[in-house]
């Protein structure tokens, strides 16, 4: 969508009016709010960020439609993506580093979404070598599978992101790969910078390092997120007993496929949009001198 374009809304009513209950969004206020918030990315000359509609409108829903709100979580995002080069950029997917971490599938939507039309992330924490592995380029290759998913997938702007952070296999040395400057960088991402909101984080097939990782996220957490992080001891938690068995991957007590075949959509997706992710580049906060 260019900048030109106009976001035209072809929502469902009941999908209109459940965004106008949880959302404060309306077809008559949208309009102004986008042109409020698109002002203000015009009138910064320190923010780079896109000004088409539906860029715009993607802040405005993780915000609920608070401009103030919005202002800060578009900065916030594009400031961190200035902060983390590690994280943003040379996001080129044909990078041999990049191309080991999306075959191992460390991040991975499940191509359904769930009933309440939130999108289902798979985050296999534990799944890389850390000897081989940079934390980095494994957040690099994450948070662009992210960026192509909210850009594709409108539902979500709508109803959120429901985590399932699989760490089976987690060992001492992939604990040692998140100290706390990660770890803040990281929660400040999902709680003040993206666009999206996050309705749970479940944490399965935990054990004794669980809290050992778990005591520094919740330290830059704020009080709202505490209370959507879940903790299920190895065996506990069955997937298909909370999420549509059809979402899930066979590995996880569902139809829909193969984390491997998962790995090989997303793969295919973020090489598709090679192009794409270069010109996202240009997009940060900068500062003036």
């Amino acid at each position: 969508m260019s900048a030109s374009e106009e976001y035209v809304c072809l929502l469902s009513a009941e999908e209109k009016a459940y965004m106008a209950v949880h959302l404060n969004e309306t077809d008559d206020i949208r309009p102004a709010k986008i042109a409020e918030l698109r002002e203000y990315i015009m009138e910064n000359d320190d923010l780079r960020a896109p000004i088409d509609d539906f860029s715009i409108l993607r802040f405005l829903r993780a915000s609920k439609f608070n401009v103030e709100k919005a202002k800060c979580r578009l900065r916030n995002y594009y400031k961190q993506r200035s902060n983390l080069p590690e994280w943003y950029s040379n996001r080129d997917p044909f990078l041999p580093q990049l191309q080991e971490l999306f075959d191992i599938g460390v991040f991975v939507p499940l191509r359904k979404l769930d009933n309440e039309g939130r999108m289902v992330v798979i985050v296999r924490a534990a799944a890389h070598t850390p000897a081989k592995h940079k934390m980095a380029d494994m957040l690099k290759a994450s948070l662009m599978v992210l960026d192509l998913a909210l850009r594709d997938h409108e539902s979500v702007t709508i109803h959120g992101i429901t985590a399932i952070l699989d760490i089976a296999g987690m060992s001492y040395e992939h604990v040692l790969q998140l100290p706390p400057s990660v770890i803040k960088n990281l929660v400040h991402a999902w709680q003040g910078c993206y666009p999206v909101r996050i309705y749970s984080l479940d944490f399965i097939n935990a054990h004794r390092l669980i809290n050992t990782v778990l005591n520094i996220f919740r330290r830059f957490m704020n009080a709202k997120l505490k209370q959507r992080v879940h903790i299920h001891a190895r065996g506990k938690l069955k997937l298909y007993e909370t999420l549509p068995i059809d979402i899930l991957p066979e590995e996880y007590g569902g139809t829909n496929g193969t984390v491997k075949e998962l790995c090989e959509y997303w793969k295919q997706a973020v090489e598709e949009n090679r192009e794409w992710f270069a010109k996202e580049e240009k997009y940060k906060l900068t500062l003036i001198k």
